[in-house]
Parts: C-alpha cells; sequence; structure tokens
C-alpha cells in the first residue's frame, strides 16, 4: 500500500514537470517568434514613397518596433499612424509600458519635425508635441525624460498663460497727452 501511494505521488510530480516543461517551451518558442518578427519589422527596408504599415493582427510589439522603424527611416505619416494604432489597441490598459513607449516617441516624433520645419508651421507641431508629453506624464509622473522634452518644448513655445504673466511685470510705458492749448508741465 505505501509502495503505491508513493508511485502515485511520484508519477504526479513527474507529471506537473513535464506540463511545466511544456509550457516553458511553449514560451520559449513565442518569444523567439517574437523576436524573429522584431528583428524583421527593424531590419526590413522601408521605401518612403509607400511604407508598409503595420497589420492591426500584428502583436503590439510588433506595431511598436515597426513604427520606430518608419520614424528613424524619416516616413513621419506611417510612423505617426503606427504609433496611434499601439495606442488604439492598448485601450484602457493605457498605462502599459508599450502605449507609455508609443505617447513618448510620438512626442518626440512632433517635436522633432517641428525642430527641422521651425518658424510659424512649427507651432502646431510643438502643441501636439506638448499634449503627447502630458499625457504620458499623467499616466506616468516619474518619467524624467518626459519632464525635459516637456521643458524643452515649453521653451520653444511657451504657454499664453505664462506669456500674458510675462507681460503683466514689465512696467506699462506713460504716455504723454497733449491737450490742445496746455503745455505737458500745467496742471488744470
Amino acid at each position: 500500500m505505501r509502495r503505491r501511494s508513493a508511485h502515485a505521488i511520484f508519477g504526479g510530480l513527474a507529471l506537473a514537470c513535464a506540463a511545466l516543461a511544456l509550457a516553458q517551451a511553449l514560451r520559449l518558442d513565442q518569444a523567439e517568434r517574437m523576436n524573429t518578427g522584431l528583428r524583421a519589422a527593424l531590419e526590413a527596408p522601408v521605401d518612403l514613397a509607400r511604407p508598409v504599415l503595420p497589420s492591426s493582427d500584428d502583436p503590439v510589439e510588433l506595431r511598436l518596433a515597426r513604427a520606430t522603424a518608419l520614424a528613424a527611416a524619416g516616413a513621419h505619416e506611417a510612423a505617426f499612424k503606427a504609433y496611434s494604432s499601439v495606442l488604439r489597441s492598448a485601450g484602457p490598459a493605457a498605462d502599459s509600458a508599450l502605449s507609455r513607449q508609443a505617447l513618448f516617441n510620438l512626442g518626440n516624433l512632433s517635436l522633432r519635425q517641428a525642430l527641422a520645419q521651425g518658424g510659424d508651421e512649427a507651432l502646431p507641431l510643438v502643441e501636439l508635441a506638448k499634449q503627447r508629453y502630458r499625457d504620458l506624464l499623467r499616466v506616468a509622473p516619474e518619467d524624467w525624460d518626459a519632464r525635459y522634452n516637456l521643458e524643452r518644448a515649453l521653451r520653444l513655445a511657451p504657454e499664453l498663460e505664462e506669456a500674458l504673466a510675462a507681460e503683466d511685470d514689465v512696467p506699462v510705458e506713460r504716455r504723454q497727452i497733449m491737450l490742445r492749448g496746455m503745455e505737458p508741465g500745467d496742471l488744470p
């Protein structure tokens, strides 16, 4: 009787270990397929005339990698769409690491475009970058890179309230009013 129960316990433990090993093998295979897809997405050549957007069926990690490759190649519109796709797929879990990375990269993309354009055309892009950094800081206030980039964007295009407050600090120049028949030193 004892021998039978010992064999049953040993057999159960062996089955549990085999199931655990099978689950780990499946996770390893999935990770290897993901790494292969990420490598292909990052190394694929980008045709700037017709950039290939990642499919909505692709994993979020693969879409983020493809968006990063598009941004690095200079296909800004396609990268914007790919990053937006990552944010849409995150849905209510907007605090995931991938959505935070997408928000940060969207802000950087807008800020880089604004710096490249310069002038008045850059202001909407700077405002868009500031909004992306603020969205990220609402979710992850400890992100110092986003804080730094937001500060840089604020220096490029200060907020309206800040600009008005700075104008209030400047003393108002007194105007001389000239009335007919009166000299500047005369008192009424």
